[in-house]
């Protein structure tokens, strides 16, 4: 039985011949990183939501990585992969609809209270101003932010848009100069709004998105519930959506 290649001979006739063949091996060889960042994603995820839905969105990304990839770069193939397999992932994720439309509905009475009292009141209102704005026991507002929790998932900027009504996703990055001078200066602006918030809700994001901890190592650091740290996470991607809206962000 003939010899099956490894992985550096296949990348090898990939790089020069650029086959079907090829191609596919390398996906087969690396699927198990694709069902790997899956499977990440998926423990942040209600059960409602198929890990087989996850994995195929995961393979389009890293069939992007394997035609992207350049070995001149000196970046291993799993550092390359892992960001494209998981924003793959994401923008399925858009594509299904699986958010809820009431959760949905949830964010935009949470996010329109934060514009109201903001305005009232000249500062970010407490957890106490806003369920009083909404009509709600503190109990139940921190019930609101626990559902509307899988809508903030993932990277910042998907994070930002997770809540509102789908759209279709090309999964690119736009590559005309406008476009990009327009992302440019929403990235500004995001990073301009994250250090106006709560030192508690600022520091949560910096520790989520900045140092990569996990909501539970961010409890240890902070003396709170996973549960707590979630909330409050929560809570300042809802007030960071409140105010790019309030600044004509879409």
């Amino acid at each position: 039985m003939r010899r099956e290649l490894d992985i550096e001979q296949v990348w090898e006739q990939w790089f020069a011949r650029r086959d079907s063949v090829s191609r596919d091996r390398i996906i087969v060889h690396y699927s198990p990183l694709v069902k790997f960042v899956a499977g990440r994603v998926g423990a942040g995820l209600p059960s409602s939501v198929d890990p087989g839905d996850l994995v195929s969105a995961g393979v389009f990304g890293l069939i992007d990585a394997v035609e992207r990839f350049d070995p001149e770069r000196a970046v291993k193939f799993e550092t390359f992969a892992v960001p494209r397999i998981r924003g793959a992932i994401f923008d399925g994720l858009r594509s299904l609809d699986w958010v809820p439309r009431s959760v949905r509905s949830r964010a935009r009475e949470v996010e329109g209270a934060f514009t109201e009292l903001e305005g009232k009141l000249g500062r970010a209102p407490t957890d106490e101003e806003l369920s009083k704005h909404l009509r709600l026991s503190p109990t139940e507002f921190q019930k609101w932010l626990s559902s509307i929790a899988s809508t903030t998932v993932g990277p910042l900027d998907r994070a930002l848009v997770a809540g509102t009504e789908p759209r279709a996703l090309s999964g690119d990055v736009p590559d005309s100069p406008s476009a990009i001078v327009e992302e440019g200066e929403v990235r500004r602006l995001v990073k301009a709004e994250v250090r106006r918030l709560p030192d508690r809700e600022k520091l949560v994001l910096s520790l989520y998105y900045d140092e990569g901890l996990t909501l539970a190592e961010i409890g240890s650091v902070l003396g709170v519930t996973e549960s707590r740290v979630s909330q409050i996470h929560t809570k300042a991607v809802l007030h960071l959506r409140a105010r790019l809206s309030a600044s004509g962000v879409a």
